[in-house]
């Protein structure tokens, strides 16, 4: 032991100052890469194996080869769940980060009771899911219950399903899944403006530039990192949407994911494979689309941004 430490010592005292910095790092990071190759990597790597298998949880896995993949392309509700899960994307991503940057923009040039209207705003993303889901549920019933019916019946429009519609369930689903997603977009919005030099704005006044020009020469180009960040983050949170949607359509002897699973997204049918049919095998190949399609979009994004 002596020997092979005095070996070791000798061998860490030949290195040089930049060996001997990178061995030290390497020591320091090597706790956290054995949690992430225990805790990510290798589930990671289970995930896409129980994909190959046909696997009930009662038996062993049986390797299967492609056959998951094979009977997910001609899967009807695989196609429609996974156009309902692009179109949470599509209609989301813009609609969310839009209104946000907007209400972050006017609410940084507040100056009276700023720190409490961030707050609000910020209320809803630290509410539960089930909590959001079930109130906006319940606004969305039918009079005499549902706040926004009642209103329409007010100003003599006619009621509307809502939920109970194959064309409206999935934008009703959405709205309040963005309300939840404001408070922390706007949060960072703001300090993506409040990190733009002064000296810019100042600049750019003496030149005698106007606002629009301000924002589009200046502001939005600031931006970009924050505005990165947010859309690689929103991305991941609408493609995985679950919690919302199972609340707000579930229960009773409703089947989560909207009539004609019109709202039903790809996590929310991963679930019901694994879970209620018990086919953890094709479950876990849904699963590897769905971390295929992150990553595409996560990789484009920043590819993107970098421009």
């Amino acid at each position: 032991m002596a020997q092979s430490s005095g070996f070791g010592g000798a061998l860490y005292e030949g290195l040089t100052i930049g060996q001997k910095r990178a061995v030290t790092a390497w020591l320091f990071l090597a706790l956290p890469i054995v949690f992430y190759a225990l805790v990510r990597f290798y589930p990671t790597a289970q995930a896409f194996w129980l994909s190959l298998t046909n696997w009930n949880l009662l038996t062993a896995p049986g390797f299967i080869g492609l056959a998951n993949y094979q009977r997910m392309m001609v899967d009807p509700v695989f196609w429609q769940v996974m156009g309902n899960t692009l179109l949470y994307l599509a209609l989301g991503l813009p609609l969310s980060l839009g209104l946000a940057f907007l209400i972050a923009y006017h609410l940084d040039r507040v100056r009276v009771g700023h720190a409490v209207i961030r707050a609000l705003y910020f209320i809803p993303h630290i509410t539960t899911a089930v909590a959001i889901a079930w109130v906006w549920r319940w606004f969305y019933q039918p009079v005499p219950v549902g706040l926004f019916n009642e209103v329409l019946t007010v100003v003599g429009l006619p009621q509307q399903p809502f939920l109970r519609s194959t064309t409206q369930a999935l934008p009703a689903v959405l709205v309040p899944a963005i309300w939840s997603l404001l408070g922390f977009q706007i949060v960072i919005f703001l300090a993506g403006l409040r990190a733009i030099p002064q000296s810019y704005y100042e600049a750019a006044a003496i030149d005698g530039a106007g606002s629009w020009q301000i924002l589009r020469e200046i502001t939005l180009p600031q931006l970009m990192p924050t505005l990165v960040f947010l859309c690689v983050l929103t991305t991941i949170g609408l493609l995985r949407i679950f919690d919302i949607v199972y609340a707000m359509t579930g229960g009773g002897r409703a089947a989560p994911g909207g009539p004609l699973n019109s709202t039903k997204p790809l996590v929310l049918y991963i679930y019901e494979s694994a879970f209620s049919s018990f086919e953890m095998g094709f479950a876990a190949a849904q699963t590897v689309v769905l971390f295929l399609i992150l990553l595409a979009i996560t990789m484009i994004q920043l590819k993107v941004s970098k421009k």
